[in-house]
Order: C-alpha cells, then sequence, then structure tokens
C-alpha cells in the first residue's frame, strides 16, 4: 500500500460556493454531534464529505420525497461508525420520513434536533445507522464487512428484478448499489466472501468505494494489514479505479463516470484519504478515529475551513437547498417518470404488476400454501431435510420470488428448486443460488436480497452456524423474513463425528432475540415449518432439520401437526391430570411418543408434548402455555441431542433432560445415540425418577 496523504497538506477552504458550505456542513456536524455526545466517530465522516456531496448530488438516483421509490440507487455505508455522514446527509438532502406502511409522517427522516441527540436514547440517530428505525438508512451496518456483504445481495435483487419484470419499453428496474467501505470492512473475511462472488456474478451494477485512510483503533493499518487490495479485487474481476486525494472532487467524479460505463464487472473505487481532516494534531492519527476531539481541535479544523470557529451545528440554508435541490432535482423526475411508467405497465402486464405490489408489501401470492404437502404415516419415515425439499418444491411454483440456495450442500440440504434455473450472470433471474463455501457472505447476501422485496433462503449444516452467526443475527435486528436452513443437526449426522456434530447451536439460537427458531419432529410438522415461516413478515426463522429418517407419526392417532402454529402443543394425553409430561423436539419426538406409550402400558398417567418453537410458544397467553405444561404438574423430562441450556424453563426443578453435555463422536449414528442415553428404555427410566422426586416433594 502506498503511504499515506500528509495530514497537514493544503486542503480546499471554504469559498463561500454552495457546494464547499455543504461540504464543510458535513464535516462540521459531524465533529459537533460527537463531541455533544461525547461518544462516537468524526473523523471518517470529514474525510469522506466530498466523496458523499458529490455521489449525492451528482450520481444518486434518489428521491427524497419518496425514500422507498423501488428503483431508486441504494447508498449502504458498510463502514457504519461513521454512521454521522449518512445522517448529516438525509438531512441536507431534506428525506422525508415515511412510516412502516410507507406513509409520509410530515417529519424529517432527520432534524437537526435529531443530530444534536446523536447517540442518545430514543433517537432516530443512533452509534451505527439501524433499518427500520430511521429512514433512508437501507440496511443496519457498524459490524464491519456486513454492509458490503448486503450490497451484493441488493444487487443480486436488483438485476432479478430487471430481468423478472422489465419488458420492451418498459424498464422497472435498472438501479445501482453504492457502498462506502472502509479498511476494516476490507479485513473482514465476510466482505471478501462477498466480493469474490460478486466478481463471480459480474454484477456491473455495484460500486464499492474504499476509503484507504490506513488508520484503525489501534493505529496505522502497516500494524497488520500490507496487502495490494487493488490487485486483489482485480482477481476477484473487478473494475479498480484509484482516486489519490479525497478532496479531488473532479478525479472522484471520472471514477464514479467509469462505474457507469462498465457493464461487464463491479466496480471498487479506492480512494486516499485524511480520517479527521482539519483536526491540528488529530488529522491522519488514530486519534481521530473515535472519541470526542475535544474543543480544540474542534476549533481548529473549523479555522482550517473558513467556518466560524465558535458556531455549533451550524447549517446555512444556502447548503442544504443546493445540497436537496440537486439530490431531488435528479431524482424527483426519474421517480415521477418511473410512476408513469409503471402505470402504463400495470395495464399492459396486469399480473406482473399485482406481483411487484405483494413483493413491495412483503406478501406471497394468494394461494401459495394450496399444495402443501402432507406425509403419510411411517414407521421409518423420511428425513426432515427431505420433507422440507418437498415442501419448498410444493411452495416454489406459486411463490416465484422466493429465491434463495446453499453453501455447496445443496444435495444435502436439499434447498434446490427443480427445473428452475441457477442464478448466474448469464441468468441473473434464476432462482437457484450458488453461494460457494461462503456461509458468512451467504447469510449476509440473504439480507441483502430480503432489503429489496425477494424472500430469500439460505442453506448449510448446523454446525456451520458458526461461520454466519453474525448475518443471523443481523436478520432479527433488522426483522428481516430470511428463512434459514440448518441441516444435519445432532450427533445423528454419525460417523462424521463432533467437528460437524452441532450442540450448543440450537441454544445460540434459541438466544437470538426476535429469530423463530423451529426444530419440527417429523415430516408433517416440517410442512408446518415452512407455513409458519413464510408466513412471518417481520423475523427470520431457523429451521433445524435432520440427517436421518424420522418416523412419521399417526395423525389419527396424535394431535395435528398444526399445533407447531402455537410453538409447542400436546401431542399425546391422558384420561385425568398427567403424573409426567414429557417433551420432545426434532428426531427425539418419536422416541419420547414410544416412551409415553410404553408408559401408558404399564398404567402411567403420561402426556407427551412437542416443542418445536420456543420462540412461537412463548408467545401465546399464559393459560394456553399452562394448558400445555400445567403448573401442578412438577414431572417432566424433556429429550434433545443438544445443550441443555435453557431447558430448566420447561422441566424445572424437580424434572430431567436427556440432553448432551460432551461433543460427540465419531460413529453410525444408532450407536452414538444408545452410547449418550438417547432411548426409549432411558426415557422411561427417567421419567420414573422424576415422577418418585415429585411424589416426595409433594409429601413434605
Amino acid at each position: 500500500m502506498t503511504a499515506v496523504l500528509s495530514p497537514d497538506r493544503n486542503h480546499v477552504r471554504e469559498d463561500g460556493s454552495p457546494a464547499r458550505l455543504a461540504i464543510d456542513t458535513i464535516r462540521t456536524l459531524a465533529m459537533d454531534a460527537v463531541q455533544n455526545a461525547n461518544s462516537g466517530h468524526p473523523g471518517t465522516p470529514m474525510a469522506l464529505a466530498p466523496l458523499a456531496h458529490t455521489l449525492w448530488t451528482q450520481y444518486l438516483r434518489y428521491d427524497p420525497d419518496a425514500p422507498d421509490w423501488p428503483n431508486r440507487d441504494r447508498f449502504v455505508l458498510s463502514c457504519g461508525h461513521a454512521s454521522m455522514l449518512l445522517y448529516a446527509v438525509l438531512h441536507l438532502a431534506e428525506v422525508k420520513e415515511i412510516d412502516a406502511d410507507g406513509n409520509k409522517t410530515g417529519k424529517p427522516a432527520i432534524s437537526l434536533d435529531d443530530i444534536k441527540n446523536f447517540r442518545q436514547l430514543s433517537s432516530k440517530t443512533p452509534g451505527h445507522p439501524e433499518y427500520r428505525h430511521t429512514t433512508g438508512v437501507e440496511t443496519t451496518t457498524g459490524p464491519l464487512g456486513q454492509g458490503c456483504g448486503n450490497s451484493v445481495g441488493m444487487a443480486i435483487a436488483s438485476r432479478w428484478l430487471g430481468a423478472t419484470f422489465n419488458r420492451d419499453g418498459f424498464t422497472l428496474f435498472d438501479n445501482d448499489v453504492y457502498v462506502f467501505c472502509s479498511d476494516g470492512d476490507l479485513m473482514e473475511g465476510v466482505a471478501s466472501e462477498a466480493a469474490s462472488l460478486a466478481g463471480h456474478l459480474k454484477l456491473s451494477n455495484l460500486c464499492w468505494v474504499y476509503d484507504a485512510n490506513e488508520i484503525t483503533i489501534e493505529g496505522g493499518t502497516s500494524l497488520a494489514f500490507d496487502e495490494d487490495v487493488g490487485k486483489r479485487f482485480e482477481a476477484y474481476g473487478w473494475k479498480v479505479i484509484h482516486v489519490d486525494d479525497a478532496e479531488d472532487i473532479a478525479s472522484f467524479a471520472e471514477a464514479l463516470d467509469r462505474f457507469k460505463a462498465t457493464d461487464d464487472r463491479p466496480t471498487m473505487i479506492i480512494v486516499r484519504s485524511v480520517i479527521g481532516i482539519g483536526f491540528p494534531t488529530r488529522a491522519g492519527t488514530h486519534k481521530a478515529h473515535s472519541d470526542a476531539p475535544g474543543e480544540d481541535e474542534i476549533r481548529g479544523a473549523k479555522e482550517s475551513y473558513g467556518w466560524p470557529e465558535d458556531a455549533q451545528f451550524r447549517v446555512p440554508e444556502e447548503a442544504k437547498q443546493e445540497f436537496s435541490g440537486a439530490v431531488s432535482g435528479r431524482g424527483k423526475p426519474l421517480r415521477e417518470e418511473w410512476e408513469k411508467t409503471f402505470a402504463r405497465y400495470r395495464e399492459t402486464f396486469p399480473d406482473l404488476a399485482k406481483a411487484l405490489d405483494a413483493m413491495r408489501q412483503g406478501k406471497l401470492p394468494a394461494g401459495w400454501d394450496a399444495d402443501l404437502p402432507t406425509f403419510d404415516t411411517d414407521p421409518k419415515g423420511i428425513a426432515s431435510r427431505e420433507a422440507s425439499g418437498k415442501v419448498l418444491n410444493a411452495i416454489a411454483p406459486k411463490a416465484p420470488w422466493l429465491v434463495g440456495g446453499s453453501a455447496d450442500l445443496a444435495p444435502s440440504n436439499k434447498t434446490d428448486i427443480k427445473d428452475a434455473p441457477s442464478l448466474e450472470a448469464s441468468t441473473p433471474g434464476g432462482r437457484n443460488m450458488h453461494f460457494g463455501v461462503r456461509e458468512h457472505a451467504m447469510g449476509s447476501i440473504a439480507n441483502g436480497m430480503a432489503l429489496t422485496y425477494l424472500r430469500s433462503y439460505t442453506g448449510t449444516f448446523l454446525v456451520f452456524l458458526d461461520y454466519m452467526r453474525p448475518p443471523v443475527r443481523l436478520a432479527a435486528l433488522m426483522e428481516l423474513p430470511v428463512i434459514f436452513v440448518f441441516t444435519h443437526d445432532s450427533i445423528g449426522v454419525g460417523e462424521d463425528g463432533p467437528t460437524h456434530q452441532p450442540i450448543e447451536q440450537l441454544a445460540i439460537l434459541r438466544a437470538t432475540p426476535g429469530l423463530d427458531t423451529i426444530r419440527p419432529g417429523d415430516a408433517n410438522e416440517t410442512t408446518v415449518a415452512w407455513k409458519v415461516a413464510l408466513t412471518h413478515t417481520h423475523e427470520p426463522t431457523a429451521l433445524i432439520l435432520s440427517r436421518q429418517a424420522i418416523p412419521t407419526l399417526d395423525r389419527t392417532k396424535y394431535a395435528p401437526a398444526s399445533g407447531l402454529e402455537k410453538g409447542g402443543y400436546v401431542l399425546g394425553d391422558c384420561e385425568g391430570e398427567p403424573e409426567v409430561i414429557l417433551i420432545g423436539t426434532g428426531s427425539e419426538l418419536p422416541m419420547v411418543v414410544q416412551a409415553h406409550e410404553q408408559l401408558t402400558s404399564e398404567g402411567v398417567r403420561s402426556r407427551v408434548v412437542s416443542l418445536p418453537s420456543w420462540y412461537l410458544y412463548e408467545k401465546q397467553d399464559e393459560a394456553y402455555r399452562d394448558s400445555v405444561l400445567p403448573p401442578n404438574v412438577r414431572a417432566r423430562v424433556a429429550v434433545e441431542a443438544a445443550g441443555s441450556l435453557g431447558w430448566d424453563r420447561y422441566v424445572g426443578p424437580v424434572g430431567g433432560t436427556i440432553t448432551m453435555s460432551t461433543f460427540g463422536a465419531s460413529a453410525p449414528a444408532a450407536k452414538l445415540a444408545a452410547q449418550f442415553g438417547f432411548g426409549v428404555e432411558h426415557v422411561v427410566k427417567l421419567a420414573r425418577e422424576v415422577m418418585e422426586k415429585a411424589k416426595k416433594e409433594k409429601a413434605r
């Protein structure tokens, strides 16, 4: 990497032009907000202000009056710590706030008071940008690299929309995706994974602007990062353009022109900048990265800009007029023309227009669940991953914007949509994604696709959740209805051994707020699990599926699988109050049913409960939950081939669990089940032990 730009070089001073006023307004708002909050990251917004101004006022197709216009260009601030850059831009652009239904609230997306409340409780300007929280924020960023990954999903989805809906004389989708990213973003593996796939797919509608300021929290990037990023991206198949100085607006504009003219690959623009430009002592150092700079540094920076040194949160009216006028002056006519085109499109292609309406509303077509499969009773049964593939392929023809794939495990995950094309560079409207062995990017890309109207899903082994935990968490934080298919869910994996046998992963998923984790106990529960997942509009779902066959329960004898819709339900019962309750999920549920049948035959009043989704079960009212797990029935046993963490809330102090407390081993699945205590006799034995314990407690 080349030497960092000198922080004490001359930079463009205030010349009274509206453009320069707007640039310096962004810079001074950032430093004032961080100082006022005594927290934040001022240096990068200061450095990138000229780039943001150029992009937004000269290139970005965006109408501040309609921030949800479908064909708008997307702007992603992957370096989310620089959030004040985005908040200042949204304020200057005079973006209008809209509610969850797309209705204007009559308020600005970001007011000056919001900026003054930067990083404060309940403000619209949190420390890192949050989707759904602030109008104009296209995705939640902060964990570095995630915005980069999301942007690839957005670009994929935009091309998919164009391939699916555009017709001769009717161009509905041709938008671009712009990303500002940092040294830290490009150190993270997820950005590399996503960039590799973007190059493979030749996403010419994607432009990353890399702020190469060579500063991180610990100091210069030379401490740990000295590769030639440009050559790396050329190897990925990207066009790479260098801009030697972030203050050189003309060169940056020329680079953007070159991006716009490129139609066969994504573009990376590498821009040299000085972090905290203008600070007397902190510019170009790690001290400009984060924390309040102090009054002396702020006064010095403002003086270097030719800005009133004592002015705080100053927004010259001409700066706002210049910025918002340029953005809306270009974006509004484009949006209005798009709406006219769409009105004609609706008359010519009413079914396609109706489909696009549904996508924008987060809905699926009417009747999408009309042909969901049911499975006959079968003692041998099928693996829930096999059932999942059958359900997916029953839904797919009726839900054409259900698009996804696997991290090179589709034959095992059963995530392929039969007779549908792959999504490749030459077939951007395909439905089967090939993410390669890139679990982290897969999750992040799926989130970006969901942010752009698609119902995305992913597939991998449950143990590899560890490679993609961040985007799963962010899907929950953003309330994105992504479906994460995780197969090979227990020691039932067998011979592949403990490296591939998940133990703690279920507890991790269940601990994630807003994530519906469902572990169906037979094929019919798997059908209902998919139905529930696709009914969700603001929750992601983790479908936890077996490698091995699971008996298909006799639903004429036991309760219907639709009980899964409440998270947990009484599957089999007794006359009167039960003496013991057996609880199971997933591949262990049929075993629990057999134990229930044996206890019943021995005269024990037994109840068996299927509890595939703790998330849904906890949403039910207390009366329902008490009807399933009566508080006065203290003898309870839970059986699950995963860690025990969390089961205490359902079995209580008297109950017991048959769960995993160690890693697994390499052996055939049946031998592993016996080794770790997953057998009917063990369940019956523990049931009798907790019954006796409950009797003793009651007798006290």
